[in-house]
C-alpha cells in the first residue's frame, strides 16, 4: 500500500489537481481534515471507503489510521489543505511512517498565497520592483519560530510577505511591519481564498488592521504585504523584451 499525501487545494473543489483526484478515487481509505478540506472532494472517494476525520485526531491515531491501512493492504489518500509543502505537518507524519517502514507520496496542490494572489488579480513578483517572496506565520498559540525568522527580522528585507495563520494577530504583525515597510505600503488579507464566500480586503499598513477587526477574521485567511501589490509602474519583463535574443 502507500500513504498519498494530496494537497487538496485552498478551498475550491475543483482546484485539486487530475493527479490528486485520480489518487483519491483510488484509496479504500481517505483522511482529511473536515474543517479546512471541501466535502465535494469526499464524492470522488470510492464506495465503501472509510472517510477519517482528522480534525479532532492527534498526530498517533493519525498515523494509527495509516498503520491498520497498511495492515489490511488499503491506499491512503491524506487530504491535506493547499499545498503539503508548507504548514501541513507532514513532516512528521513522514517520520512516523518511516519508522513504520510504510511507503508514502507526495501530490503538490494549489497553495493557499497562489489562491490569494489569483484573487488580487496580481503577481508576485514584478520586474523592477519585488523579486522575493517569504511565506511564513507568526508564532503565538504555536511552535516557536526559529531563531531570525521574527517578523522584524523578515521585514529588514523589504521583500513580499505572506502570513499564514496570522489575522488574528493582525496588529501585532502591523506594528511589527511598520518600521520597516512603512503605512503607505499595499497590503491584503484573502480570506476562504477560491470559496464561494471568499473575502479580499485592500489597504495599506495603516489601515489593515481596522479592516480585519471590522470583517471579524480571524482564521482561513492570509496577510500580504508588499510594494508589488500596488506596482503600475515597471520595466516589462526580459522574458517577453523585443531585445532578447531567440534560438529558432
Amino acid at each position: 500500500m502507500t500513504v498519498h499525501f494530496i494537497g487538496a487545494g485552498p478551498g475550491a473543489a475543483d482546484l485539486i489537481t487530475l493527479r490528486g483526484q485520480r489518487m483519491l478515487a483510488a484509496s479504500g481509505v481517505c483522511l482529511y481534515a473536515g474543517s479546512l478540506v471541501p466535502r465535494e472532494l469526499l464524492d470522488e472517494c470510492p464506495p465503501g471507503a472509510r472517510l477519517v476525520d482528522t480534525a479532532k485526531l492527534d498526530l498517533d491515531q493519525i498515523v494509527a489510521e495509516m498503520v491498520r491501512a497498511h495492515q489490511e493492504g488499503q491506499d491512503v489518500a491524506r487530504l491535506h489543505s493547499g499545498d503539503p509543502s508548507v504548514f501541513s505537518a507532514m513532516a512528521e507524519q513522514m517520520r512516523r511512517l518511516d519508522a513504520e517502514g510504510i511507503p508514502y507520496e507526495v501530490v503538490p496542490g494549489v497553495p493557499a498565497f497562489a489562491a490569494a494572489a489569483a484573487a488580487l488579480k496580481r503577481e508576485l513578483t514584478v520586474p523592477t520592483v519585488g523579486q522575493t517572496v517569504i511565506l511564513t506565520r507568526v508564532a503565538r498559540q504555536a511552535t516557536p519560530m526559529p531563531p531570525g525568522e521574527d517578523l522584524a527580522t523578515l521585514g529588514r528585507s523589504g521583500a513580499l510577505l505572506v502570513l499564514h495563520l496570522a489575522t488574528r494577530y493582525v496588529d501585532s504583525v502591523v506594528e511589527e511591519l511598520l518600521p520597516h515597510y512603512g503605512a503607505d505600503c499595499p497590503a491584503a488579507v484573502v480570506a476562504m481564498a477560491s470559496r464561494p464566500e471568499e473575502l479580499v480586503l485592500r489597504g495599506t499598513l495603516a489601515d489593515i488592521a481596522a479592516q480585519v477587526r471590522e470583517a471579524g477574521l480571524v482564521r482561513t485567511a492570509v496577510i500580504i504585504v508588499g510594494r508589488t501589490l500596488a506596482a503600475a509602474e515597471f520595466r516589462d519583463s526580459h522574458l517577453y523584451s523585443t531585445d532578447r535574443h531567440r534560438c529558432d
